[in-house]
């Protein structure tokens, strides 16, 4: 069992990598956004009193240099958990200086997180209210039809998140002919997606084709939320095919619910806001240090937690070099 306290700690990591992102916004340099976020997520983990071990990453061993998939993370004297990671998730929106970026992660005990493979998912995910409305397979038309009135709004009311892709034109063409709302994203799918359990945000469902990894580290929130997620792998190659079985993932075709992407209820899902998105406030520098806005969901109690923090550059200057120098 993780303890509560360990929720703070868990976002003074993603607090980490914000602030290490935040510094190259707009700069048109993925990598070394990446390499910051991730470099300063791997710092802050170091002090933290978990036996951690990295189920989703930046890759395979010797294809990253922190943070790869199986990589031992903490001090290695508190609970056994496995860890969903994405330091920065939505690289090129912070190339750009777009919004709609994060950083963020899960975290469960040990065997109850979903080992997705890095490749595409095709997901369909809505907040509490609609949960149980929905079903991957079923025609776009009628997934909008069961969304609406399980919220009790009409179709037209209803607006669906969809990454702007060429492979989601069809999809993008049914949901206008059905007369639901569509918001395009460029790129981030996990903010939006738990964005879905937050009426205010003005975001009733997520739909179509992104990452896999990203999947799991959404349906840890929604699921502590009590919405719904669903999702089944769209491997492009053999490769990929071969390297999902091997990580345990038999059979492809599956369609995963909830209880295969996070078992039990004893999860902790942290995201830091690194441009503003859905669902946080990115980061905002100031003349003395910075502030970040960040939330933090516990399954086990259903607590949320949003926290907008000040950091003093003055009188934590290990923050400052996380800003400035990584």
């Amino acid at each position: 069992m993780m303890e509560r306290g360990l929720a703070v700690d868990f976002a003074r990591v993603t607090e980490a990598a914000a602030l290490a992102a935040a510094r190259w916004l707009g700069r048109g340099d993925k990598n070394s956004t990446d390499d910051a976020a991730v470099t300063a997520m791997r710092t802050i983990f170091d002090t933290i009193d978990i036996d951690g071990t990295i189920v989703i990453g930046e890759g395979e061993m010797d294809e990253a240099p922190m943070l790869y998939i199986g990589e031992k993370v903490g001090s290695g004297k508190g609970p056994k958990v496995d860890i969903a990671v994405d330091p920065v998730e939505g690289t090129e929106i912070v190339s750009k200086g777009l919004t709609g970026a994060i950083a963020v992660m899960a975290v469960a005990e040990t065997g109850c997180l979903l080992h997705a493979p890095d490749m595409y998912m095709n997901k369909i995910a809505v907040g509490p209210g609609a949960a149980g409305a929905i079903y991957l397979d079923a025609p776009v038309r009628v997934n909008l039809c069961n969304i609406s009135k399980a919220l009790g709004k009409s179709i037209s009311d209803l607006t669906v998140v969809i990454l702007d892709r060429p492979r989601h034109e069809q999809l993008i063409e049914e949901v206008r002919e059905a007369g639901a709302r569509i918001k395009l994203i460029s790129d981030g799918d996990v903010a939006p997606a738990v964005a879905t359990a937050f009426p205010e945000s003005g975001v009733d469902v997520m739909m179509g084709i992104g990452g896999a990894p990203e999947g799991v580290l959404a349906a840890a929130a929604l699921k502590a939320l009590g919405g719904e997620i669903q999702g089944r792998l769209a491997p492009k190659t053999e490769e990929e095919v071969a390297r999902a079985q091997k990580m345990g993932l038999s059979d492809i075709n599956k369609l995963l619910d909830m209880d295969d992407f996070v078992k039990g209820e004893d999860v902790i899902f942290v995201a830091s806001g690194i441009t503003d998105s859905s669902l946080l406030k990115g980061v905002v520098m100031t003349n003395t240090g910075a502030v970040t806005h960040s939330v933090i969901i516990r399954g086990k109690t259903g607590t949320i937690r949003f926290i907008e923090a000040i950091h003093s550059f003055e009188k934590k200057p290990q923050w400052k070099k996380i800003a400035e120098t990584l």
